[in-house]
């Protein structure tokens, strides 16, 4: 059965949307600035800026509220399409021509808000469904990102539900914790398996490396600032407001209630909510993206998923625990609140080789009206960890992880013109500028190191899925934001022998619907 889910709203909770809302509308009207629209309502959509000597390639991203995956070229046409079953998060192209996406699995349990689809699909380039992996269940689920390792394997982030008795005896203070229980984070290697069957060969559980000051009683009772290779339990997201069935049901009505399966018991349960992951093969690491306590996290794939459970092993020598971590010190109290770099962060990666900057980190830091300097805006930050040839993270005692400032960062000219407090995505391309996606507004730009926009387009498409009872969804408040969209240079493999002519027709652009008149008396 098909659903039309909006991932966007499995994306952040009620909150977050009407915070954003009603701040960005009364910054407008301070600034008297259309684009401080952050949702990009008033916004002029498709190609709006295209300069000479463009890198040749194309630009692929999921359509909200639809099934479709588009390529479209450089001056703004879609040349190609691939179509799934269910809505599509994200997607990740293959050198053979097909994605490999995650869907939005229309029947998963329990889980109702932080990201959750349940299913990681393949299509080929002729849009056959080639695997169908299910992970969702009442006490696992994946959740907003995969990386491709170099076997063909999939690395995929996943919540597994704990107990409010099992966070409680494990140290989490019972005022932190909701009602149902956490979600804690872990990470799984699937190896692909006929056309529905995956093995899990290697996983990695938060859970394993964790850390409190709270409770002495308790096994992982110790001090944080002496071990920051550990998560403190007592970080994340709080216990939402107590709020009752009904008013919950009338919030989901409305598009600001969280996901299907929210409760008045689990709001607020994915404490930590990991967002990315991305894979480096030099060093069998992989990072991870936290953006509940603004900080990123790397850790050993080298492991065994024994060794991965516990504090030793690996080429790092530390088991699962933290190689380096990077963007709150506070959070391991070698730090305050003047030392935090990260604001609510999505899509860290390591830069690719052969690409200006490679070994470092790229990161889009969403938020950075938490530094209280001005409106809020957001920014793109590169990283250069202060790490050896031996793939290890020196750290001096009692202090934080280098560096203490981002070796490059991407701000608009204006600041405030580019921001989007949730989803996102950068990654740096060959020619050294950066490919941008500014995710509430569904904008995807191309900058150079000094910060100039040499393209933009502005994602003119939304999805016509309808809800189970075969109602619309309502447009607002993201008709066109988009989790990621990735730059595929025009020698990418995929395309060797294919011919990409614009679509005739182009698929049919999106218009919002003028507002409901109020009734008059």
């Amino acid at each position: 059965m098909k659903i039309n889910l909006n991932f966007l709203l499995l994306i952040f909770c009620s909150l977050l949307i009407t915070s954003c809302s009603d701040k960005d509308a009364s910054k407008e009207n301070a600034s008297d600035k259309k684009d401080r629209d952050m949702f990009g309502y008033k916004a002029t959509r498709g190609l709006t800026v295209s300069t000479e000597g463009l890198s040749d390639g194309y630009v692929m991203f999921p359509v909200a509220n639809s099934p479709f995956i588009y390529l479209i070229n450089r001056k703004g046409e879609v040349v190609h399409q691939w179509k799934g079953n269910y809505g599509v998060m994200n997607s990740y192209l293959q050198d053979d021509g097909s994605i490999i996406l995650q869907a939005d699995d229309p029947d998963y349990p329990v889980f109702g808000e932080g990201g959750p689809y349940g299913r990681i699909q393949k299509i080929n380039w002729d849009g056959k469904m080639v695997w169908d992996f299910e992970y969702a269940t009442d006490q696992y689920i994946v959740h907003h990102d995969i990386a491709m390792l170099p076997n063909g394997n999939v690395l995929a982030i996943a919540y597994e539900v704990k107990s409010y008795d099992e966070a409680i005896a494990n140290g989490r203070k019972p005022e932190l914790t909701v009602a149902d229980g956490p979600w804690l984070e872990k990470i799984i290697e699937i190896e692909p398996q006929g056309k529905h069957g995956g093995k899990i060969v290697w996983e990695w559980h938060l859970w394993d490396h964790l850390i409190q000051d709270n409770d002495q009683t308790k096994s992982n009772y110790g001090s944080v600032k002496d071990h920051p290779e550990l998560m403190n339990f007592n970080l994340g997201h709080h216990p939402a407001p107590t709020i009752s069935e009904d008013s919950l049901d009338i919030l989901k009505a409305q598009g600001q209630g969280g996901g299907r399966n929210t409760t008045g018991g689990n709001r607020g349960s994915g404490i930590f909510h990991f967002n990315a992951i991305n894979y480096n093969a030099d060093f069998d690491q992989i990072v991870v993206s936290s953006p509940a306590v603004s900080e990123i996290y790397i850790i050993d794939h080298s492991t065994t998923t024994q060794e991965a459970a516990g504090h030793k092993g690996g080429k790092g020598g530390k088991g699962g625990d933290f190689l380096y971590r990077w963007g709150n010190p506070e959070n391991y109290q070698r730090g305050d609140s003047t030392n935090r770099q990260l604001f609510g962060q999505h899509d860290i990666r390591w830069i690719e080789k052969g690409k200006p900057g490679a070994g470092h980190l790229s990161v889009f830091n969403n938020d950075l009206s938490g530094r209280k300097d001005s409106l809020d805006y957001s920014a793109i930050y590169e990283i250069e960890t202060p790490v050896n040839e031996k793939g290890s993270y020196p750290i001096e005692n009692d202090k934080a992880f280098d560096p203490e400032k981002p070796f490059w960062v991407y701000v608009a000219p204006d600041t405030i013109s580019f921001y989007s407090s949730f989803i996102s995505g950068a990654h740096r391309m060959s020619n050294g500028n950066t490919f941008i996606n500014e995710g509430a507004r569904g904008r995807f730009i191309e900058v150079t190191p000094e910060g100039k926009t040499v393209w933009e387009y502005l994602n003119p498409y939304h999805g016509e899925m309808r809800e189970p009872n075969g109602d619309p969804v309502n447009p607002m408040n993201m008709p066109y934001s988009t989790f990621r969209s990735t730059f595929i240079p025009a020698n990418h493999p995929a395309f060797a022998g294919k011919e990409l002519k614009p679509l005739d027709p182009q698929p049919t652009v999106f218009k919002l619907p003028p507002p409901e008149k109020e009734n008059k008396k």
